[in-house]
């Protein structure tokens, strides 16, 4: 059931900023399309993952959001998977690690796309319910559309 490739779910058209980038970059992100993690890249390759979790926990005042650097705050140590990788895969990582987003990446850690626990609930949904009328627009409209409100 869950043997898909977590290609097929997962986000691809990606928000993502720089090292250099401000925590006053990712609040504006953040709030303007409602979303909760932006990978980290440099020149393609992922560096890190800042999520509002990061911004909670890290307790950054808000007259500091301008002067904070992503770098300073984002998180270095991250799972990841492959593009190979099954959903299934994803779904333990997320039920024993208790985080909510895993970058995906190829060869070099070039990033290729996120899966989060918002996309494999989404893909047993649909499986489960082919017809469902509460929420047609979001799983209608595909991953991308769900991420970019």
């Amino acid at each position: 059931m869950m043997n898909e490739k977590v290609e097929t779910i997962m986000i691809k058209d990606l928000i993502t900023l720089g090292p250099e980038s401000t925590v006053a970059h990712a609040v504006e992100i953040f709030k303007g399309k409602r979303i909760h993690h932006i990978p980290i890249v440099d020149e393609g390759k992922l560096v890190g993952l800042v999520t509002t979790h990061d911004l909670w926990n890290k307790q950054i005042a808000h007259d500091a959001y301008d002067a904070t650097m992503i770098k300073d705050i984002m998180s270095k140590k991250l799972v990841k998977l492959d593009p190979d990788d099954k959903v299934g895969t994803a779904a333990e990582l997320f039920l024993d690690n208790r985080f909510h987003a895993l970058p995906v990446v190829k060869e070099d850690n070039f990033l290729v796309g996120l899966v989060t626990t918002f996309d494999v609930l989404r893909y047993e949904f649909k499986r489960e319910y082919t017809d469902a009328i509460l929420y047609k627009d979001i799983l209608d409209n595909g991953i991308e559309a769900a991420h970019q409100e």
